[in-house]
């Protein structure tokens, strides 16, 4: 990175009321960045390179998603009538001093604007009734559009000059990609106002952008519209719904889902491939780790969630992410890993590998009982099942086997009822969750959407049952200690039945280790 990056502030991270001795402390602490720069600033220099930039602009191709995203909006107003809504897109965060995380986007933002990978932090997309239709959607996006070549921006703004970050579309780029009305951010506040408590309420996702929150807040105020409990109240509600409407998947989304998937799998393969390497590295774990980043970004944005490459012991950690072990040889490793596409739909993929290649005695035996428990719950799995039943085929394998190997205190009968409950120190999480534009999508819908709701074609979740037995369980036998298995895989509910997305990810013992054997290098 340039030893410049510092030496522009963006004045939109300094909102505080101007005037102030805390504005002016900001103010002055901000400016210190401008001792580092070697940046020249007479007008001779300024007008220089300002000319002699090709001003053409080409013309900016649809977005596939803009396809679908009217009917989401439609959705959405009808779920909340009566309401201007307000999604922000979001804003960068600082990393460390003047150095950002790379931006993703809020998802309910990217749903319904149809954007993806790190496009337009501190935009907004505004949502509200048509005039003519109230059932129809309404969308305005509004966002920094590029900066002209004549402006200090364009060479000098580290955060979003086009020189440091890359260009910026036009308002009328971002309008042929979206195919809705987009106007400058600067033009938000007075539209969001217009016609505010006569005719319109004024809702926001919340904790997404404080600065557009706060100003939400004060344009209620202005209008007499409710503040305090009833505002969060409407707030919450918008978030709720927001996460509602992601349960069933359209079509372009169920494609999304596909290459995600598809994505992941060669990912795990490269893994594959390069886990000898893994063994002869003091952190292995971190190599896998790399791998799998590598072949995300290379395929998509990124990874969907950090990914967990956990060796031994720490596969009985269920959200082991440091990835800073060793990976030995005569150990199982447990991968969890998804590729987010540029979309940003991930998958949500889970395989536990015997790194020599095959599986021990032992190893098999523990593996085949969360085979069989993921089985049971593709078995059930239908249209009209309601959602947590998938857990509960999952959880009657594990309590039979468990009893099998005696390591219940009763019955596994007096296990599954809700009094028992042992067999859930080996296997404390959910089998299912749903999937999509995050890996535990539609979290904030409401009980009786998620878990109490029956299963519907255009879902997709995952099954991931696991078994976890710790080195210092003494509870179990030596043997078993160490060991911990997951497998998980990406469901899609169709008209008569589910598929299993990543089914061409390997499942079965032998075709695990065939899987291993024909990808070692």
């Amino acid at each position: 990175m340039s030893t410049e990056s510092t030496e522009s502030t963006d004045q939109s991270t300094h909102r505080t009321s101007t005037g102030s001795a805390d504005a002016e402390a900001v103010r002055d602490l901000a400016s210190r960045g401008d001792s580092r720069s070697q940046r020249p600033t007479n007008s001779e220099f300024r007008e220089f390179i300002s000319s002699g930039w090709d001003e053409t602009v080409p013309d900016a191709e649809r977005r596939e998603a803009a396809d679908f995203t009217p009917a989401r909006r439609d959705a959405l107003v009808r779920r909340l009538p009566a309401s201007r809504l307000v999604l922000p897109a979001g804003v960068l965060k600082v990393r460390s001093n003047d150095t950002d995380y790379p931006f993703r986007p809020d998802t309910a933002f990217a749903y319904y604007a149809g954007l993806g990978t790190d496009e337009e932090p501190d935009s907004v997309l505004v949502v509200e009734p048509s005039a003519e239709d109230p059932d129809r959607a309404e969308a305005t996006y509004f966002f920094r559009p590029r900066a002209g070549f004549d402006t200090s921006e364009f060479y000098a703004d580290a955060r979003y000059g086009e020189m440091w970050v890359g260009r910026r579309p036009t308002v009328v780029e971002a309008s042929q990609r979206l195919g809705i009305e987009v106007r400058h951010i600067d033009e938000l506040r007075d539209h969001l106002a217009k016609d505010v408590g006569a005719q319109l309420s004024l809702s926001i996702l919340p904790g997404v952008d404080a600065t557009v929150e706060s100003m939400v807040q004060e344009i209620r105020a202005q209008n007499s519209l409710p503040g305090g409990d009833e505002a969060d109240a409407e707030f919450a509600q918008l978030r709720e719904v927001a996460s509602e409407q992601r349960l069933v998947k359209d079509e372009y989304e169920i494609r999304q889902m596909r290459e995600a998937v598809a994505a992941t799998i060669r990912g795990f393969e490269d893994v594959i491939a390069r886990l000898p390497e893994a063994v002869g590295h003091s952190r292995g774990e971190r190599v896998i780790e790399g791998v799998f980043a590598a072949a995300a970004r290379l395929d998509g944005n990124g990874v969907g969630y950090d990914t967990i490459a956990a060796a031994g012991d720490h596969a009985c950690t269920l959200h082991w992410t440091r990835n800073d072990g060793a990976v030995s040889a005569d150990e199982l490793v447990l991968i969890d890993a998804g590729v987010e596409i540029d979309s940003l739909y991930t998958a949500d993929v889970t395989r536990t590998l015997p790194v020599s290649g095959t599986f021990s005695p032992v190893q098999r035996r523990v593996y085949e009982a969360v085979l069989e428990a993921a089985d049971a719950a593709f078995a059930v799995a239908r249209p009209g099942l309601l959602f947590r039943d998938l857990h509960t085929a999952a959880m009657e394998v594990l309590a039979a086997r468990l009893e099998e190997w005696g390591l219940l205190p009763g019955t596994a009968a007096q296990s599954l009822s809700p009094e028992g409950q042992w067999h859930r120190r080996w296997m404390p999480h959910g089998t299912s969750h749903h999937l999509g534009m995050d890996v535990h999508d539609c979290a904030q819908a409401r009980r009786e959407m998620y878990l109490d709701a029956q299963l519907e074609p255009g879902m997709v979740f995952t099954i991931e049952p696991g078994l976890y037995f710790k080195e210092n369980d003494l509870l179990v036998p030596e043997e078993l200690r160490g060991i911990g298995v997951r497998i998980e895989d990406d469901v899609l509910v169709t008209a008569d039945g589910v598929e299993n997305l990543s089914a061409a990810a390997p499942r079965t013992v032998q075709d695990v280790e065939h899987w291993i054997s024909g990808l070692r290098r």
